[in-house]
């Protein structure tokens, strides 16, 4: 494995290459939290309201622990976040698109997809090369596991029941959008040969795919046929976005732009 590297040591392309890895890892987070809290009361019971707002509050933490990074590589909050075009953004399109109306089984359903996929992403993590992002996967992966074990349980309670068929129709709605998780980063090669990532993007995809579908279909699911999936034109990875991505982006800046506050607060409290 490559030695352990610090800012000062990247060249141009590991800078690059991190930057691209790092951006994913924020707005995927920063996205997910900002999708989630819109169903803070909705939840249908007390406790499944208090575990979701809590789940939003730690996508919130996660996502400033990688922005802190690329601030580390010489960016601003402002232009990470309140002041970056939508179309830079490298989030995966599950994470921007709005739940189904009232529909908890596209919440729950979408958590388990996409928290599926972040468990083995941050597992690649632990050995990076990247000293910084070492130091926070840890941590990181704790809340992760958490995640996925509370989107699982309710997956398994609402395929037991009557919701069985929303739960289909989300999967059905939501698995090509979930593949976008795993479009291949344009520094793919320098990301694995530098060691900031221990598995390829192509690797993960198959590991994902060889753990939500037997488990789908063991609670009576049909899934897609992932090379036989229609692939939505938006990919997100690569800065194009579905229709309600632009939406999303002007509310959560709307308080900014309205104020042209000069230092924002910062999201996710201090500093970890």
């Amino acid at each position: 494995m490559p030695d352990a590297l610090n800012p000062e040591d990247l060249d141009a392309e590991q800078r690059a290459a991190l930057e691209e890895l790092l951006f994913r890892l924020a707005d995927d987070e920063y996205v997910h939290g900002e999708r989630l809290i819109e169903w803070q009361i909705y939840a249908p019971t007390l406790e499944s309201d208090l575990a979701l707002a809590n789940v939003a509050q730690d996508e919130f933490g996660h996502a400033r622990l990688w922005y802190d990074l690329l601030e580390e590589l010489g960016h601003t909050e402002a232009e990470l976040i309140w002041e970056r075009p939508a179309d830079e953004f490298r989030h995966a399109t599950l994470v921007e698109l709005p739940f189904a109306e009232g529909d908890w089984a596209d919440v729950v359903l979408r958590s388990y997809l996409y928290d599926a996929a972040e468990r083995l992403r941050l597992d690649a993590l632990v050995d990076t090369s990247y000293a910084p992002l070492s130091d926070r996967v840890g941590k990181v992966l704790s809340e992760e596991r958490y995640h996925l074990e509370n989107a699982q349980s309710w997956l398994d309670r609402l395929a037991e029941g009557d919701s069985r068929d929303r739960v289909q129709d989300a999967l059905d709605r939501l698995f090509p959008h979930a593949l976008s998780l795993f479009v291949e980063p344009e520094y793919e090669d320098a990301i694995v040969d530098n060691g900031f990532r221990t598995m390829s993007t192509a690797d993960l995809r198959i590991e994902w795919l060889e753990t939500v579908i037997p488990y789908l279909e063991s609670l009576g699911l049909d899934v897609p046929e992932p090379d036989e999936v229609e692939r939505p034109s938006a990919r997100g990875r690569d800065g194009t976005h579905t229709d309600h991505w632009d939406e999303l982006a002007a509310e959560f800046r709307r308080t900014y732009d309205e104020l042209e506050a000069p230092e924002p607060a910062r999201i996710g409290g201090e500093r970890v």
